[in-house]
């Protein structure tokens, strides 16, 4: 049985079989040879990212088989932060945005910036996040990159979760400092990023 989850600008997500699978998209407008090469490459890139975060002690989906231009991968049964975080108790609340705030941690502290880290990239199973689409991620040791990683959560949840803003982020930088040797530089840095994208 497949069923399509998401159809995005790059990918479609489809639940075959009970396992995920994505699928990059061929574009029209590139030359055909061209397009397999960035889609083999791009998906390569993606598996080996998460199996990276893997290693790092981040919950991801289990890779299962990494074809030409798909991944197939364990499908997590759960629901996305970006759904439950608003209608959540203040103790909640509390307890997963640590659990954020140490998930950024461990990419950053191993070279990860995962590019599109939101709540709509979280998926809440039991008591563990997984985190997933890596389809932006890249290595790197850059302080501007895990700056802007922290950019893209701040915006996401001052956007998404307004109510519950200023908890969520004060707990999320709290873990982040405390998990992360280069925290300091890297908040430094974003603080500038904010200035920067405020008066643009």
């Amino acid at each position: 049985m497949e069923r399509i989850l998401q159809r995005g600008a790059e990918a479609i997500i489809k639940r075959v079989n009970g396992k995920i699978v994505k699928e990059r998209i061929k574009k029209g407008y590139r030359i055909e040879e061209l397009d397999k090469k960035i889609r083999m490459q791009r998906t390569r890139i993606e598996a080996r990212m998460i199996e990276r975060a893997r290693r790092a002690g981040v919950d991801v989906p289990t890779i299962y088989s990494t074809e030409n231009f798909s991944i197939v991968m364990e499908y997590i049964d759960g629901e996305r932060l970006r759904d439950i975080l608003n209608s959540m108790d203040k103790k909640e609340v509390v307890e997963i945005c640590k659990k954020i705030g140490k998930i950024v941690a461990l990419l950053h502290e191993n070279k990860i910036m995962h590019g599109d880290i939101t709540t709509s990239n979280m998926i809440l199973a039991g008591d563990k996040i997984y985190l997933i689409d890596f389809g932006l991620a890249k290595v790197t040791n850059r302080v501007e990159d895990f700056a802007t990683d922290l950019f893209l959560l701040y915006e996401a949840l001052r956007s998404t979760h307004f109510r519950i803003f200023d908890l969520c982020w004060k707990n999320i930088l709290n873990i982040y400092t405390q998990n992360y040797s280069n925290a300091c530089d890297v908040i430094k840095r974003f603080e500038i990023i904010k200035r920067r994208r405020r008066y643009k």
